[in-house]
């Protein structure tokens, strides 16, 4: 009985591990291909006006898009069916992109705005009734400084809205 199982684990070893080294070789590739995309994406954009805050997120997306394609082909090498997994992760990025349409669309329009620079930090500006001198950019808020305050807009707003640029 002990013999029959080890015997049986012995097939299943020699069925399995071809497959599962194919299957840890693709998401190698896949991580060293993510890695090197890092390095490219920093290399090419970092040459050019980019805010840092861009190119990070352009290297972050870039890196994790290619880790979910390794994660989902390594797993069809090894014969699992992945078409419930891509549904899977296709339904929950429609959920998560409905639930966070607002944090999103304020994403969006913060790498917009440093990618198009209507205006830069110390530039005054009024948008949607408030004022102030420009003192920080970055994804999702932009932040003015008035006499009388500190004042976080979203950056969505600052897309749709109208903006009266003062340059000091």
């Amino acid at each position: 009985m002990i013999e029959s199982a080890f015997e049986h684990a012995g097939k299943l070893l020699v069925y399995w591990a071809p497959h599962v080294l194919v299957a840890v070789l693709i998401f190698a590739g896949f991580w060293l291909v993510a890695r090197l995309a890092d390095r490219a994406i920093q290399r090419v954009v970092g040459r050019t006006r980019l805010n840092v805050l861009v190119v990070a997120l352009l290297s972050r997306a870039a890196h994790f898009t290619l880790i979910v394609f390794g994660v989902v082909t390594a797993l069809g090498t090894l014969g699992i069916d992945i078409s419930a997994i891509v549904a899977g992760l296709g339904l929950t990025g429609f959920a998560l992109g409905f639930a966070l349409r607002d944090t999103i669309s304020n994403l969006l329009a913060g790498v917009l705005l440093l990618v198009y620079r209507p205006f830069d930090i110390n530039h005054h500006i009024q948008v949607s009734g408030f004022e102030g001198t420009v003192i920080n950019i970055d994804l999702r808020y932009t932040t003015l400084e008035s006499p009388t305050a500190r004042i976080l807009i979203p950056n969505s707003k600052l897309f749709t809205d109208p903006i009266t640029v003062r340059k000091t």
